[in-house]
């Protein structure tokens, strides 16, 4: 199993990515990172600015589990803003694929202009999911040739509301390189949350081999009167990691389990609950 870490001191902005910062990951004990450089549009980036960062990490023995996919709405009836999605999206695969990354994360995005994770009726249409569809096989190719897997993250809030409707999709899809980038915490409800276990179990179950990476986050549900689930910080909740590392080594030992939800204080206790865990189960963390 390779861990990876996102967030946290990584710069918004590539040009601040250092040797100094690469090391840093590399002595908390991660071996790859997840960072979003927002600063950094893909239809905008020069190749040379890509360039400095893919051989000063490769120099530094990180390697770029994943970058973003800037989350564009992917499912928007509007198809002057969706061919204009898909064209972003393609450019971050092509910028993901100059950086040396794995993958891009990127969601379906939503109908709520308050942002791509936020809920909206028509999120969870026939229409959407239709949309969502066409803009992926549009969006497939240029992911191959980028040799950048399309990682898709899902959430009960958007168009991907469960296993099954994702399984659905990326069947659909058809495309080798479009692919689920699994985060339970998006998917656990109030009939799940005190039993996380079963939750995994069945979301690996249905979607399999359309697994290509994982987000580790926790989730807890909160005492008050209206329902309210809170995810953060591994080891603060209900998520079972244990079950999760099982699935996720049985899956390929190969593929990156990525932190999620915590602060860079909160950084060496997470590293050490993976390792601990990683040791406990007999699961070889890979460094290279």
């Amino acid at each position: 199993m390779r861990f990876g870490m996102s967030g946290c001191f990584l710069p918004s902005n590539m040009d601040d990515l250092t040797p100094q910062m690469c090391r840093r990951v590399r002595a908390l004990g991660f071996s790859g990172i997840f960072t979003r450089f927002r600063d950094n549009h893909p239809l905008d980036t020069p190749k040379s600015k890509a360039d400095r960062v893919r051989q000063m990490m490769a120099d530094e023995g990180v390697r770029m589990y994943q970058c973003t996919g800037f989350w564009q709405n992917l499912v928007t009836p509007d198809e002057t803003q969706r061919r204009e999605s898909v064209r972003v999206l393609q450019g971050a695969l092509r910028l993901a694929g100059r950086l040396g990354a794995r993958g891009i994360d990127t969601g379906p995005g939503s109908m709520n202009p308050a942002g791509p994770w936020f809920p909206h009726p028509d999120n969870w249409t026939p229409s959407a999911r239709r949309q969502l569809v066409k803009s992926l096989k549009e969006a497939a190719p240029a992911a191959e040739d980028a040799g950048v897997y399309l990682s898709l993250e899902a959430h009960q809030l958007v168009t991907l509301e469960n296993a099954e409707i994702t399984r659905e999709v990326l069947d659909e899809v058809g495309s080798a390189w479009v692919k689920n980038d699994y985060d339970p915490a998006n998917w656990i409800t109030r009939e799940m949350v005190f039993n996380t276990t079963a939750a995994i179990h069945h979301h690996f179950d249905v979607l399999g081999h359309h697994i290509i990476s994982c987000h580790a986050k926790d989730i807890w549900i909160e005492n008050r009167l209206a329902l309210h689930l809170q995810d953060g910080c591994p080891g603060k909740g209900l998520m079972d990691f244990r079950t999760l590392f099982r699935r996720m080594e049985a899956l390929n030992p190969d593929y990156p389990l990525i932190a999620e939800g915590n602060s860079t204080e909160e950084l060496p206790e997470v590293s050490a609950l993976f390792h601990q865990l990683a040791g406990e189960l007999g699961i070889t963390v890979i460094q290279d």
